[in-house]
């Protein structure tokens, strides 16, 4: 953005000041409007984001405004325009110098703070600052936009029920200070939910920190999450912030918490109680305002049962818990999620790579997918990489793809893709039918059909879960077994 056409509104009562600091401006490249008055200056403001006779709005950039007005004092038309126009930046001219006066302004929000009379130079150095602020939240906000774009919860893909419970669970739970706690095997996109939380929470413009506990030495583990002081070990040449100080104000993600040993389970739970620790070699004890967020990709309750987790840190951590389903047991997502890495990819690369073939798309949902959502990215990555056709084809997909691939859906689901001849398209709620019912009747094997066990593991009620053996006949199996 150039400055020099960035656009100054000047607000002051007395019309020699106002054309005097707009004619100086002016003077100097930038383009200037006046207002006589608070009132003047807002209704300015509104018109100035809507385009007039065929060209474009051109919204202020910075507000210069006197304080003592007759309709609207200065401060008031501050606290105002800051309320929807956070991008504007004030600056405030008066006439009375007070340290009390100027603490005001600064409180209010303007950057800089002049008397009168006014000094050119002054002038031109505060507008200068107030432009180069303006800059700055402009930078800032198209930031937050791409990560918006690249974490928010509109970019977590999926129509599977699960995946839609899980969607409503991060908008009830981001709001709040709540710990959440979530399982599921590595690559179901753990750090992806934990970022959208973030990204929807009170704490967006916050850090994000993310660690984890399991690529971590344990001897340096400690020193990594609450910092260390210079000399407290062999190799600690200087003070370092670890991450809970880092993260202050923002959110903590510490995935695969379940690598944690006893000796750093007991430290995080008294953070995590407390929140408030000591750096290695330090007795200073840190306050921090941080919201944890914790990931597992084993079953905790396995590991408290077992003695390899302490039961008082699971209970304080397990305030919410979220369960990400593993992407064998989303077989309808797959389509979904690869056509939107194929969109991701294939615009990074600058390709037109348009879609999947049917048999591609077949063998990608016959696949098991032992890396999840991960290891589909990197799979139409590579595929994108690779193709010179505008669709991705079987031929563009790793062996071992191809050659593990079940077939599960070809045989089941005859509408999806038929082997004696082309695709022949049926509703979809038939064709998730044959799936659906195949993982009930793996969850209640692996049960040993204890339904509600079952129901727990599938995430659904057991009347939902009764409803749908008898749909689909398993009662007869049940018996049978």
């Amino acid at each position: 953005m150039s400055l020099s056409a960035s656009s100054i509104l000047i607000v002051d009562d007395d019309p020699i000041v106002v054309d005097s600091m707009a004619e100086y401006l002016a003077g100097l490249g930038y383009l200037t409007a006046t207002a006589r008055g608070g009132a003047e200056a807002l209704q300015m403001i509104r018109d100035a984001e809507t385009p007039s006779g065929g060209r474009p709005p051109r919204p202020f950039a910075v507000l210069v405004t006197d304080v003592s007005m007759p309709d609207i004092d200065g401060l008031e038309l501050i606290r105002t325009v800051r309320k929807s126009h956070r991008d504007i930046v004030p600056v405030v001219i008066t006439g009375y110098g007070t340290i009390e006066a100027a603490v005001k302004a600064i409180r209010v929000g303007a950057i800089d703070y002049l008397t009168k009379p006014l000094v050119d130079e002054e002038l031109r150095i505060a507008v200068e600052k107030a432009l180069q602020q303006h800059a700055l939240l402009a930078e800032n906000e198209n930031l937050r936009s791409q990560l918006d774009q690249r974490y928010g919860l509109d970019n977590i893909v999926g129509a599977d029920e699960r995946m839609r419970r899980i969607y409503g669970v991060v908008e009830a739970v981001a709001p709040s200070k709540t710990t959440v706690l979530m399982c599921g095997e590595s690559g179901t996109g753990k750090s992806l939910i934990a970022r959208a939380i973030h990204r929807q929470s009170p704490r967006a413009s916050g850090p994000f920190v993310e660690i984890s506990c399991g690529s971590i030495p344990e001897t340096l583990l400690e020193s990594e999450l609450f910092g260390h002081q210079r000399g407290a070990f062999t190799g600690a040449h200087a003070d370092k912030p670890g991450k809970f100080l880092t993260a202050h104000g923002g959110t903590l993600f510490l995935d695969e918490i379940n690598s944690a040993s006893p000796g750093m389970q007991l430290k995080l739970l008294r953070v995590l109680q407390e929140r408030s620790f000591e750096p290695v070699g330090s007795n200073e004890t840190i306050e921090v305002d941080v919201r944890v967020i914790l990931a597992s990709n084993q079953p905790l309750e396995d590991l408290v049962a077992n003695g390899d987790f302490r039961q008082d840190l699971y209970y304080r951590i397990n305030v919410v818990m979220i369960q990400l389903p593993p992407l064998r047991e989303r077989i309808a997502d797959i389509p979904l999620l690869a056509a939107h890495f194929l969109d991701k990819k294939s615009s990074e690369a600058g390709k037109q790579v348009t879609g999947f073939t049917d048999e591609a798309t077949a063998a990608l949902q016959g696949y098991l997918f032992p890396g999840n959502v991960r290891e589909l990215e990197n799979i139409v990555e590579r595929a994108v990489v690779l193709t010179r056709a505008t669709r991705i084809d079987v031929a563009d997909l790793p062996p071992n793809v191809i050659d593990n691939s079940t077939g599960r859906l070809l045989p089941q689901v005859p509408g999806v893709l038929s082997p004696d001849g082309p695709y022949r398209p049926m509703p979809l709620r038939e064709a998730l039918e044959e799936p659906e019912k195949q993982i009930i009747l793996t969850a209640l094997e692996a049960n040993e059909w204890n339904r509600q066990q079952t129901a727990d593991d599938l995430g659904i009620n057991r009347t939902t879960l009764y409803k749908k053996i008898k749909q689909y006949g398993l009662e007869a199996l049940g018996r049978a077994g």
